[in-house]
């Protein structure tokens, strides 16, 4: 009887730690698409964000303790700082003229940092896991699904709202990743 219990225990914090880890990509997906996105690009950052939620755990719990004492802080600054850059970036193009941007979030190098951003805190919840949680597929497939189904939501959910808001979408999203970022740092 205990030991039924302890597993649903077990598999309701794992649910509630990965929903935790997946609001990230939920609240950035609402300011990435809040630039107008294509439904295509949806599903490519979410895949993604999907697998980066899956690899950085995994990496985590690889790493050890020793490594999350030393780069646990510094994680948390470059995932801000990441997204700091990235608002900044796009607030700066929703006013400049031209069709010149650095980051498109429709590029590889878009995508790919979209996804580290959200998904740098798997890690070091990844290297605390290591050492608690007894069943690693149930863990990082559940993290994975989440992070990537949220990241659905959050994109389709900035995509509608920027159809309202016009011009000013990508300078909002902008301004939420910046906001995020910030928060991260400070």
């Amino acid at each position: 009887m205990w030991d039924v219990s302890a597993h649903v225990g077990q598999l309701v914090t794992i649910l509630i730690m990965a929903i935790a880890l997946g609001l990230d990509a939920f609240s950035l997906g609402i300011g990435i698409g809040m630039k107008g996105i294509r439904l295509r690009d949806v599903l490519r950052i979410s895949i993604v964000t999907a697998l980066f939620h899956i690899i950085m755990p995994l990496i985590g719990m690889y790493m050890g303790k020793y490594v999350s004492s030393l780069l646990g802080d510094i994680t948390t600054y470059a995932a801000g700082g990441l997204l700091v850059l990235l608002g900044a970036h796009m607030i700066l193009n929703a006013f400049r003229e031209g069709d010149t941007k650095l980051v498109d979030h429709r590029s590889l190098l878009g995508v790919v940092l979209f996804s580290l951003s959200v998904s740098v805190d798997s890690f070091s919840v990844g290297v605390s896991l290591g050492m608690f949680s007894s069943d690693l597929i149930l863990t990082v497939l559940a993290f994975g699904v989440c992070g990537g189904v949220m990241s659905v939501m959050g994109l389709l959910l900035g995509r509608r709202v920027s159809q309202n808001l016009g011009d000013y979408g990508e300078a909002i999203g902008g301004a939420i990743l910046l906001a995020f970022g910030l928060l991260f740092i400070f």
